[in-house]
């Protein structure tokens, strides 16, 4: 067992003082780096809303005259501005989530429809062109903005930049849970420097060991730990030795050292929106909603879905057209392929694809199941190298150019445009109950496998992000992972 022998070593005094120096460079090198991020983009979004004023002015009028460098100043100062009200400027919300994204997009909807009432009040028609043209248009530039500047913050925190150390205090198996957890989402900033495993024995923290996180048993001892490990939080698992008035004594010692305390609840894979919380007596409860498959968001995303496949399926016909000739004119077939896939509650449907391998692939499949890629027996049928894929399917794979005529199923209400992959039935007679959870919805053209590693996933990784969707869905959840598809298919990584 790694121990932390520190703890048992450090003076009381000597404690303290640290905790008391401590509190404050823990409380200000905490935040100091995310407020000095929300505060260039604060900055370089007051850039963007100019540029879209000045780029609007000029278009709309030929010249930028006083009145337009009034508007330049003006949106300049007051997009960042209202972007602030909203607090999308706050730690919490930055570089994790939806929520960023969404309160973007609520101030530009709220200023835009601000401009425009006093743009018609006025009678100015060029209040109305910054609301109609400028405001969407900064608002559509700071979106990628921040999804840049996510990315860059994901990949500084991957090499083990600006993280925030954590101490988890749980017994063995969810402390250890919580600590690859972490690790594995290392994107979302917190670094295990050490757990607490109350009323544990020597030598019963195998997972711990095994994880190599450093391990104390003295529950009393936790404070003390902190300063030794130099932790900016702890995160304390349901245990009974930390019942609520322990808890309490603890948040306030934490306090005292300048070190946040974070409660992690024991249910899994359920986002904020789910949760609310409901005060009982001053004992805080977890409410959590159930998710919803039916009602007037279902409603609003069935006709978000069939009316953007019908545009899509008319603004890239061109394209549709090139590759059925492509895949033609190269290899003997058709040029579409069609396979029978369960969709929303066990149905089967037709689902289209174009044909990416040649027309003996379904007779040769026996013969490679030794190779594929999730074992002989495994519910995936994954090769990396499939010598039944054409070379014209290898690029149409890579790109997932041959996923496109999905959109027609999208469009006769058989798919989605997000939601879990497509499987075959197959596929669907080896699910557990857990997998079997994925036909509660309709399955999506893309989803979280998609812009999460595509092909390359396992296959517990692939439920795993499906049940993640399938519990959390939200119209703000597609839009993103929409985003995202655009950039995991340009990438072209994982597909095969």
């Amino acid at each position: 067992m790694v121990v932390l022998d520190e703890v048992s070593t450090l003076p009381r005094r000597t404690d303290r003082v640290l905790r008391t120096t401590r509190s404050r460079r823990a409380v200000r090198d905490r935040l100091s780096f995310l407020r000095r991020y929300g505060r260039v983009l604060a900055v370089a979004e007051g850039v963007i809303a100019a540029l879209a004023v000045l780029v609007y002015s000029s278009g709309y009028a030929g010249r930028v005259d006083r009145a337009a460098w009034l508007q330049v100043v003006a949106l300049g100062l007051g997009w960042p501005a209202t972007l602030a009200l909203l607090r999308a400027y706050e730690p919490r919300f930055l570089g994790l989530g939806s929520e960023e994204y969404r309160r973007v997009v609520h101030a530009g909807l709220g200023l835009t429809a601000c401009i425009a009432t006093a743009g018609y009040a006025t009678s100015s028609l060029g209040g109305r062109g910054v609301a109609l043209f400028a405001v969407p248009g900064a608002m559509t530039a700071t979106l990628v903005t921040r999804y840049g500047a996510r990315k860059w913050l994901h990949f500084q925190r991957r090499q083990g930049r600006h993280l925030q150390r954590v101490l988890i205090v749980g017994h063995d198996a969810t402390a250890a849970e919580l600590a690859e957890a972490m690790r594995r989402e290392a994107y979302a900033g917190l670094f295990v420097v050490g757990a607490c495993v109350p009323g544990g024995k020597a030598g019963s923290h195998h997972r711990l060991d095994a994880a190599g996180v450093p391990v104390i048993d003295d529950l009393e001892s936790v404070t003390r730990a902190v300063v030794a490990v130099d932790a900016a939080a702890v995160a304390v698992l349901p245990c009974p030795e930390l019942c609520g008035p322990k808890l309490r004594k603890l948040g306030w010692d934490l306090e005292a050292a300048g070190v946040d305390l974070i409660v992690a609840p024991t249910i899994v894979d359920v986002t904020g929106p789910r949760i609310h919380i409901r005060p009982l007596a001053g004992l805080p409860l977890l409410h959590v909603e159930a998710p919803e498959f039916h009602g007037f968001r279902r409603v609003l995303k069935e006709a978000f879905d069939r009316f953007a496949a019908a545009i899509a399926l008319i603004v890239l016909s061109p394209l549709l057209l090139a590759v059925a000739i492509a895949v033609v004119a190269t290899s003997d077939g058709g040029a579409f392929f069609c396979q029978q896939r369960v969709g929303k509650g066990g149905k089967s449907f037709r689902m289209y694809k174009f044909r990416s391998m040649y027309a003996d692939a379904e007779h040769r499949l026996t013969e490679l199941l030794d190779k594929n890629k999730h074992g002989a027996t495994g519910v995936l049928f994954k090769l990396v190298d499939d010598p039944r894929v054409t070379p014209v399917g290898r690029f149409l794979r890579r790109y997932s150019l041959d996923e496109l005529p999905q959109l027609v199923n999208v469009l006769l209400g058989h798919m989605s445009l997000v939601g879990p992959r497509p499987p075959l039935a197959r596929e669907v007679a080896m699910y557990g109950p857990e997998a079997k959870r994925r036909l509660l919805v309709k399955p999506g053209l893309t989803g979280l496998w998609q812009i999460s590693g595509r092909s390359d996933l396992d296959w517990q990784t692939s439920v795993r992000l499906d049940l993640w969707y399938v519990e959390n869905w939200s119209f703000w959840l597609d839009l993103m992972i929409l985003w995202k598809t655009a950039f995991a298919v340009v990438r072209g990584s994982g597909a095969y």
